[in-house]
């Protein structure tokens, strides 16, 4: 994660400095730049939950899902987040949310239907884990980057970074072909980061509840869903703690999680070390 995070960040440092040695207008670019960043801290996770249908439920609506996810909380020394339900029949579970502070974790009823109550524990701690490694705010991050380079790209193209004297000038070419290159290598670079974070967050649901067998076993089922279903809500796949299948060395390449049986692997090998320790 840390050599992929360097990555990015260099990518993102070679065109800010190629977008200054071609004239870019740094004045517009910084204006967006602004723009941009406050509308994705503002407006993406009310965006996220009207897309999945999602309602916000109370501790009186929802007791036993909030228990879950406050003792969750407790033990992973976080904040409690606000607890969501979507009427999808998607058997899955997202979190959501720009800090610890302010986070949401959001469950189906096809997952609430689906699992048994360890399972279900063990997916809510999957979730706090994103919450607790700050895994939104900083695929915010490396999303918007990649955004701003789509979207340097795309004013290059029309001419309108520079001033009246270089916007056909060879400087724009530049900004137009580095801001594509960026693009194309932080993507691949961020699906990376995607996959290692959810490694990372499965590691940290074993570690709250103590049985990453539960966890294990949760995603066998999830794994074995109805493809029909997952494919109800594709666009937010990437939330989601177990995505539609993916099949072929390309569609993993460019998958957002790891595949499941390389996760159930891994967390066999922990529940080994558990009940060895």
């Amino acid at each position: 994660m840390l050599i992929t995070l360097s990555l990015l960040g260099l990518l993102y440092v070679l065109l800010g400095g190629v977008i200054v040695a071609a004239g870019g207008g740094l004045v517009v670019m910084v204006a967006l730049l602004g723009v941009m960043a406050l509308g994705q801290l503002l407006l993406s996770e009310r965006l996220a939950l009207r897309a999945m249908h999602a309602r916000v439920v109370s501790a009186q609506d929802a007791p036993g899902l909030h228990a879950l996810v406050e003792r969750l909380a407790i033990q992973a020394d976080v904040p409690m987040p606000r607890v969501a339900i979507s009427d999808l029949p998607v058997p899955n579970a997202f979190a959501m949310g720009r800090s610890r502070k302010h986070a949401t974790v959001c469950v189906t009823t096809g997952l609430l239907h689906r699992l048994e109550r360890s399972e279900l524990e063990a997916v809510l701690a999957h979730e706090i884990g994103h919450i607790r490694n700050r895994d939104v705010a900083l695929m915010t991050m490396a999303s918007f980057f990649a955004s701003l380079a789509a979207l340097v790209g795309q004013i290059a193209a029309f001419g309108g970074l520079g001033g009246r004297e270089r916007d056909s000038g060879p400087g724009i070419a530049v900004i137009l072909v580095v801001s594509i290159a960026v693009y194309v290598i932080s993507y691949f670079l961020m699906l990376a980061l995607s996959r290692y974070r959810e490694f990372a967050a499965d590691r940290s649901a074993a570690l709250f509840t103590g049985r990453p067998s539960a966890l294990a076993s949760a995603l066998r089922r999830l794994e074995a869903a109805p493809q029909q279903d997952l494919r109800a809500a594709t666009s937010m796949q990437a939330f989601f703690i177990v995505p539609p299948r993916a099949t072929g060395a390309l569609s993993r390449l460019l998958a957002t999680h790891p595949p499941t049986e390389e996760r159930i692997a891994r967390l066999a090998e922990m529940e080994s070390r558990l009940q060895t320790a």
